[in-house]
């Protein structure tokens, strides 16, 4: 998005720097890694910078007003409220989009948001492995609020553990082994030092649960979620009938409660109005014109990594619905062919990560990680076939 910045980086690239890239950054736990890392970082300057963050702070001006649970009593969907929510998300995720206006200006687009985890601590290794495989220009950084890596993972920890003994903290995920995210796993027990635990393995005694940490029954105090529900929705019934366990009055605190995922997502997007929040309705309240359909995106409420999106709707697409309630019509927006490569531009996608310290009135941003994509969907699991796409990083002008 820096032209000087991007020739530079792609004058000086070669395909043997990416080898080594690849070679250095999967080292660490080999074959851990099932997306494709792209070849590039993404070079924000300070002005776009600033107009994410201040879409972010607007709309945890939502997020923090009293009314706001209010607002979002019927996000949670049936059967999968679970006891003791907290008063905040520990975790916010806003993913925007690097697009154009009417005018071809580049402008920053809210396309989605979760109050959820992300890949909080593989980020750290991914700057970690550029940095040392690539020259990234002085005054960069992809850490924001004025954190470095140090202080940053000082946070995360703060937050995850409040302070509980790690042995008694962990990383609760459903078949961890079979996501694709399992390398954040990974980091998170490097950085922080919690286990990684599976649903399947929980034991329940009474109101406490238990997981073997090296054959040795230990409580878990506080869990640091990781699980999808609408993923446990979707597997065997005998792992569905496990995750009723999560349903009842335990005690355990959760880093972030599960109910956030639900009031901070895409159920959230209709009630926010702001220039970079692309108009969005839910579909029971749309007002259908067949001959506009095409100016936008029909989405499942929940669900996540962009499965069930329709983005060429059609009023059959809108006919087949039987839950209407339990989707929105969100306005499309233009992705911007903004990043140079070798051969067709790509386009981009920030998630910006915010995390809300104990005690603090609101959270704040602290990194970030980015998509980058030749094709109509942005995520690593789309146009794999191609080059320069994949899993990447934003360095932020400072």
């Amino acid at each position: 998005m820096i032209p000087s910045i991007r020739k530079s980086f792609n004058d000086k690239f070669t395909l043997g720097q990416y080898n080594a890239f690849l070679e250095a950054i999967k080292s660490k736990f080999p074959g851990s890694i099932e997306f494709r890392l792209a070849e590039t970082p993404v070079f924000i300057d300070k002005g776009f910078k600033e107009k994410m963050i201040s879409t972010c702070e607007s709309i945890i001006d939502l997020i923090v007003a009293p009314s706001f649970k209010s607002l979002t009593s019927n996000s949670v969907p049936t059967g999968f409220n679970i006891p003791a929510e907290s008063n905040y998300s520990d975790f916010i995720a806003f993913d925007f989009g690097i697009c154009t206006n009417e005018k071809e200006e580049l402008e920053p687009q809210l396309v989605e948001m979760q109050g959820f985890a992300s890949l909080f601590a593989f980020e750290v290794w991914h700057d970690e492995i550029f940095r040392a495989q690539f020259e990234i220009p002085d005054h960069f950084s992809p850490y924001l609020s004025g954190l470095n890596k140090e202080s940053y993972l000082k946070l995360l920890k703060e937050i995850i553990t409040d302070g509980c003994p790690i042995e008694n903290v962990v990383l609760l995920e459903l078949l961890p082994e079979e996501q694709k995210t399992k390398v954040d796993f990974y980091f998170t027990k490097e950085y922080i030092g919690i286990e990684t635990v599976c649903l399947t393995a929980l034991i329940k005694e009474g109101k406490q649960l238990f997981y073997l940490k090296e054959g040795k029954k230990t409580q878990i105090k506080r869990i640091f979620n990781r699980i999808v529900f609408d993923d446990l929705s979707h597997q065997p019934i005998e792992i569905q009938e496990k995750g009723k366990i999560l349903l009842e009055d335990l005690e355990v605190e959760w880093v972030p409660h599960p109910n956030w995922f639900y009031r901070i997502s895409k159920y959230t997007l209709p009630f926010i109005k702001h220039p970079y929040v692309p108009e969005t309705v839910f579909l029971n309240d749309a007002m259908i014109n067949p001959s506009t359909l095409e100016d936008y995106v029909l989405k499942p409420l929940f669900s996540f990594a962009g499965q069930g999106v329709v983005i060429d709707v059609t009023p059959e697409d809108i006919a087949a619905v039987e839950d209407p309630q339990n989707w929105i019509l969100q306005r499309k927006v233009t992705y911007a062919d903004v990043i140079k490569t070798p051969n067709e531009p790509a386009k981009a996608e920030i998630r910006i990560f915010y995390f809300w310290p104990k005690g603090a009135e609101r959270p704040i941003p602290t990194c970030n990680l980015t998509r980058i994509s030749k094709g109509k969907m942005i995520g690593v699991r789309y146009n794999a076939d191609k080059d320069w796409v994949g899993g990447s990083i934003a360095y932020f002008e400072e």
